[in-house]
C-alpha cells in the first residue's frame, strides 16, 4: 500500500490547457491533462463515431449512443462551439434532418486525446 501511495505522490498532472497546440515535454511520471471538451462520455462517443464515419445523422448518433434527444443536442452543440464538428440542418421532403461531420480540428483533438490517454494508461501501469 505504501508503494502505491508514494507512486501516486510522484505523479504530477501537466498544467497545459487542453486545447493547447504546443505540446510540451513532460517529466517522467508526469501525466498529460485530458481535453475536458472531449473527455465527457457522450462527447467522446460523438467524436469517436464521427471519426470512423464520414457523417452521421442525429438519429444515428442517438441510437448508437443510447441517449436522449436533449442530451445529444446539448453535447453536440458544445462540440460544435468548440470547432470539433459541423452541423448541417436540412429537409428531406418535409422531414427535418440534422447531419454531423468531424472537422479537421476535431480529428486533431481526438488524436491528441488518444495519445494523452495512452500516456495516462502507460504511467498508471508503470506505477
Amino acid at each position: 500500500m505504501a508503494k502505491t501511495q508514494s507512486a501516486r505522490s510522484r505523479v504530477r498532472v501537466e498544467s497545459v490547457t487542453p486545447h493547447s497546440k504546443n505540446r510540451q515535454r513532460r517529466a517522467p511520471g508526469e501525466i498529460p491533462q485530458l481535453d475536458r471538451l472531449i473527455h465527457e462520455r457522450i462527447r467522446l462517443g460523438i467524436i469517436s463515431a464521427l471519426a470512423v464515419n464520414d457523417s452521421l445523422s442525429f438519429s444515428d448518433l442517438k441510437r448508437l449512443l443510447r441517449t436522449t434527444d436533449g442530451n445529444l443536442s446539448v453535447h453536440a452543440r458544445k462540440l460544435e462551439e468548440g470547432g470539433y464538428l459541423t452541423c448541417r440542418k436540412f429537409f428531406e421532403g418535409r422531414i427535418p434532418r440534422t447531419e454531423y461531420r468531424l472537422t479537421a480540428a476535431g480529428r486533431r483533438a481526438l488524436d491528441e486525446y488518444l495519445r494523452n490517454m495512452e500516456e495516462v494508461i502507460r504511467v498508471a501501469r508503470a506505477g
